[in-house]
């Protein structure tokens, strides 16, 4: 296992704000209601929540940028598609709070894609969605490769944050990822189901446990089983490595010599598991774009996860936290 220092930490960290990394993928608003439960209603047996307060933070895709932010990543850039509606606005101004370039494409025909969630007591009650999951126009879907087609002649990585809800499609991944893969830009993959085979070229690929096995028809879940599902995942992309997330069991990672690394949970206490693969993925863009080794990315993105895991709502890391958790370690 690799150790990192925190001078070695430190190095990457001064090293990324010089990079620009580029996220391409499924936009959300993430809508917080927090409250109490006192009563159970008389309507129905379910619980009513008194409304303390509300908030609303980037999801997805823009939680992605959000985290590189975090990072203190110099250069990063947020594509995708939003609605013209209440939603989007709010994600918009929350984007350009975070310090985003105007990267996203407004369809007045699809709502922005939000996920309203309603806590009581730091318990998740219920959770609505609004959203439309058939891909997106051929209009935008044009719009977004001629935007990534902008973004990519100054990026030092590329990250494809596939939520399936439609931003992401074959079409504009079959133009963009050779490019990419032509200008030396290595491509991060938050992967789904319905577009995997059209996830090439890539760099790296990181599933949770049950997409891997999902997607290598694996139904055995130990140890050996999840190294075959990279080993699958790897032949069918034809990509350098597999960083496999496994929730409180850590990471596996499967890089070129087939020859797999695990990676323990740092995670203490975990209250939310929500955005936390974000986290993973932007964490190991940024520090690979920074010069890490693929072993030292995951080690980051182990410690970045098991920071937000701890933290309620969609959540970051940012750098001095990771140096204070490498140095509890």
């Amino acid at each position: 296992m690799t150790e990192l220092t925190r001078k070695r930490v430190e190095d990457i960290a001064d090293r990324m704000r010089e990079k620009r990394v580029v996220v391409y993928g499924d936009c959300m608003l993430d809508e917080f209601v927090w409250g109490e439960v006192t009563r159970i209603s008389p309507e129905a047996p379910v619980p009513v929540v008194d409304v303390r307060s509300e908030s609303a933070r980037l999801g997805g895709a823009a939680n992605v940028f959000a985290n590189l932010r975090a990072l203190g990543v110099g250069g990063a850039s947020a594509v995708g598609v939003i609605g013209d509606d209440a939603a989007g606005k709010r994600l918009l101004a929350l984007l350009k709070e975070a310090g985003a370039d105007e990267e996203l494409i407004v369809d007045e025909r699809r709502p922005t894609t939000s996920k309203t969630r309603i806590i009581a007591h730091n318990q998740l009650v219920v959770r609505a969605d609004r959203e439309r999951r058939m891909p997106i126009s051929g209009e935008t879907e044009r719009a977004i490769i001629d935007t990534l087609k902008r973004a990519l002649q100054t990026a030092d990585a590329l990250v494809v944050s596939d939520y399936d809800k439609g931003a992401v499609t074959p079409q504009t991944l079959a133009e963009i990822l050779p490019l990419a893969h032509e200008r030396g830009v290595p491509v991060f993959i938050d992967p789904k189901t319905r577009n995997f085979d059209a996830y090439r070229p890539a760099t790296f690929v990181t599933p949770n446990h049950h997409e891997a096995l999902r997607l290598a028809n694996i139904e055995d879940t130990g140890d050996d089983a999840m190294v075959e599902a990279a080993r699958s995942i790897k032949r069918r992309l034809g990509c350098r490595a597999v960083l496999v997330t496994r929730g409180e069991h850590g990471m596996m990672l499967l890089e070129n010599d087939d020859k797999p690394v695990y990676i323990k949970t740092t995670a203490r206490e975990v209250y939310d598991v929500t955005g936390a693969g974000d986290t993973v993925i932007a964490t190991l863009a940024a520090a690979l774009a920074a010069g890490a080794t693929l072993t030292e990315a995951a080690v980051l993105a182990n410690h970045a996860a098991g920071i937000v895991v701890g933290k309620l709502g969609t959540a970051t890391a940012s750098c001095a936290e990771l140096i204070d958790s490498i140095k509890a370690s």
